[in-house]
């Protein structure tokens, strides 16, 4: 896939360019629906797929104040597009100068003068431009114009819910992290380097692996059955994000602690891949307790986790190569 990072780096028209745009935030079944889609249209005008996207997402820009946590970091969004077979990605740097462009300037200056577009997919509620001015009415109209062609998709969903990146992110907030799967299509995962702590739980028993996480969002303080991959290798886990209140921590932490492990991975890069939701978070009386609950814990967890085979589950295979 090639990336174009600027819409001043477009030196030459893509070939018969099949379009969509929008945000992707977390690159969802319903997005990857609408880029199955592009694909069979751009082999059928024998041009190329692309992908319009935008950076930093518009909210961030247009509502700061709003709390607003992206489902994946954009490089994470920039590795799902391509790994969905995707051409060109074209990542156009948003700012409110950008936002205040009308609805027909973006089509004509942008889609059809840079990009060349011969046609356009997208969802049949997208709104775009200005005040979000622009809609598939605009389109048809533009594309009437210009010589494009416009198809939209209905909204696409799973068991009567359709997918959302607002909804996948509610259930991930909620600690719902088994239930986005059949969203996303894969696990919901974090990525981060392996950090000292303060290294409680070797003390307990149970040492873990103290990620800092590069994703803005995270699911609900508790305990988590995991798959972590550091270095290609997959393992099964158990995954505690929160305070600490029983030693009054008072930081966030994402702690895992793998099962039948023992080494050093300091310094490591390291995928957790949130399967179930085990417990929440408690307060313990004293050490004693808190390691018992442990012990609970990581028991459930072998039990969640015993029909997963390392290195086959959603998520983990291909998708994210760094990882």
């Amino acid at each position: 896939m090639k990336i174009i990072r600027n819409l001043e780096d477009i030196t030459g028209r893509p070939l018969k360019p099949v379009v969509t745009v929008g945000n992707f935030d977390g690159v969802h079944l319903g997005h990857r629906e609408i880029f199955r889609r592009v694909k069979i249209a751009a082999s059928q005008l024998g041009g190329v797929s692309v992908v319009i996207t935008f950076h930093p997402h518009p909210l961030k820009v247009l509502a700061p104040e709003r709390s607003f946590s992206l489902i994946t970091t954009y490089a994470e969004k920039e590795v799902l597009i391509g790994a969905s077979g995707i051409d060109y990605l074209i990542i156009i740097p948003f700012s409110r100068e950008f936002a205040g462009i009308s609805a027909r300037d973006f089509v004509v200056d942008v889609l059809v003068r840079r990009v060349g577009v011969r046609k356009i997919i997208i969802g049949n509620d997208y709104a775009f431009g200005r005040n979000r001015e622009g809609n598939v009415d605009l389109l048809r109209r533009l594309g009437e114009e210009f010589g494009f062609s416009v198809e939209t998709l209905d909204l696409v969903g799973n068991g009567g819910i359709t997918y959302s990146s607002s909804v996948i992110r509610s259930m991930i907030e909620d600690g719902n992290v088994g239930g986005v799967v059949p969203f996303l299509g894969r696990y919901f995962s974090v990525k981060g380097p392996v950090i000292h702590g303060l290294h409680r739980g070797k003390s307990l028993g149970f040492p873990t692996a103290n990620v800092d996480p590069e994703e803005e969002l995270l699911p609900k303080s508790g305990v988590y059955a995991v798959m972590a991959t550091c270095e290609g290798i997959s393992y099964k886990g158990a995954c505690n994000i929160g305070f600490n209140p029983t030693f009054k921590g008072g930081k966030l932490t994402v702690e895992v602690h793998l099962l039948d492990f023992e080494g050093d991975l300091y310094g490591r890069e390291m995928r957790v891949c949130f399967v179930d939701r085990i417990r929440d978070e408690r307060t313990f009386s004293d050490a004693a307790c808190l390691m018992q609950a442990i012990e609970k814990d990581v028991a459930m967890c072998r039990e969640v986790l015993s029909g997963i085979i390392p290195g086959e589950y959603p998520g983990k295979d291909n998708i994210f190569e760094e990882a």
